[in-house]
């Protein structure tokens, strides 16, 4: 018996070269197939915007890869690792380990460093590349693939919806901070009391007026009187300042690591609630980790002697001890972000309690 965690280093590189390359080929099947899905129900509407053509396309192509890539690399994970499993098994190689001395967690030990590996670059990944793919999509989809407007310091940013007491202001982007920002595709709603729109104000662009939000060559609509007004510049939601921009505008999904931590302090310093974001915050840690546990999760699969009949049965069960911990995963995270859990439980209760299942499924059929 061996008592090294890891078994010899040429059966170490061995193992580990196989995993990597069923992770690379299933992870560029998985994402190639879901791209061209993809590209099926969005080239409509890209191709639609006057100007838009191939460039474009590949464009939304280019910013969907990293996305999808991010959230299907740990699905990869789990099933090279039962390909592998399955076929050192099949050719008998785990048994010709186990004759050698070694234990079912030594035969892990290069499946497990491989992924520990892969979770780390997931997480570098994530943050380099997803945010900001995540950000410019969002962006652009806001804009219905139109033109966005430049990045500033503070990015591009979509989707704002504000009330100004029974008023209303929305934006399908905006960039800057502070009052730099900058706000395009406005749309303004006057309301009376009880939520009657008196008017309907659109602009292309609107800056900050201290106080309240210039609007550039606004149309505006009056509902009583069914009449269409074009005035040179009109100002409105005198109450909203740019830190209710700034509160509102961002974008978890799109920020970094670091740059969601520092919203978060800045939304509990205006006294809002940050369950939702504290959970994606940790969920930044646990969720690249779950790359970690698929190899413990297939592992059923490895060990049992394949003629016997139930290696097709211990794959399925791999399988679905895997895509259980997605469900788990999912719906912990969702109960997270409404309150229903803390934002801590919500994130890593999913993969300690996977983690200690696998273990003991090991332990108790193989040590």
């Amino acid at each position: 018996m061996q008592f090294d965690f890891f078994p010899s280093r040429t059966l170490t590189a061995y193992l580990a070269k196989m995993f990597v390359v069923r992770i690379l080929a299933v992870l560029v099947m998985l994402v190639l197939v879901l791209v061209a899905l993809d590209l099926l129900s969005a080239s409509g509407d890209i191709l639609a915007v006057p100007g838009n053509g191939q460039a474009e396309i590949l464009q939304y192509a280019g910013l969907r890869l990293p996305q999808l890539a991010s959230r299907f690399l740990p699905y990869s994970v789990l099933l090279a690792t039962l390909i592998t499993l399955v076929t050192l098994n099949q050719n008998s190689e785990v048994v010709a380990m186990k004759a050698a001395g070694l234990s079912a967690h030594q035969v892990l030990a290069p499946l497990l460093l491989t992924a520990a590996v892969i979770a780390v670059g997931s997480f570098a990944f994530n943050e380099t590349v997803v945010t900001r793919a995540n950000g410019t999509l969002k962006a652009w989809e806001a804009a219905e693939f139109g033109p966005i407007p430049p990045a500033t310091s503070g990015g591009v940013r979509s989707s704002l919806y504000l009330t100004d007491g029974d008023n209303i202001l929305t934006a399908a982007t905006l960039t800057g901070t502070g009052e730099d920002i900058e706000l395009f595709g406005v749309t303004w709603y006057g309301r009376a009391s009880g939520g009657i729109i008196r008017e309907q104000v659109r602009s292309p662009q609107a800056t900050f007026a201290a106080p309240g939000w210039t609007l550039e060559s606004p149309v505006r609509f009056d509902v009583a009187g069914a009449a269409t007004e074009r005035p040179a510049t009109l100002v409105v939601g005198e109450g909203l300042t740019p830190e209710d921009i700034m509160l509102q505008s961002f974008d978890p999904d799109a920020q970094s690591f670091w740059e969601l931590s520092d919203s978060i302090d800045a939304y509990a310093a205006a006294g809002r609630n940050t369950d939702e974001m504290r959970a994606k915050w940790w969920h930044r840690l646990s969720g690249p980790l779950s790359a970690l546990l698929m190899p413990l999760l297939g592992s059923i699969a490895a060990f049992g002697l394949a003629r016997s009949g139930q290696l097709f049965v211990r794959a399925i069960i791999g399988m679905a001890l895997g895509f259980a911990y997605f469900v788990v995963d999912n719906a912990a995270l969702a109960m997270g972000s409404f309150g229903g859990y803390p934002p801590l439980l919500a994130a890593w209760a999913p993969f300690v309690l996977f983690l200690l299942l696998g273990e003991t499924v090991l332990i108790r059929t193989e040590e």
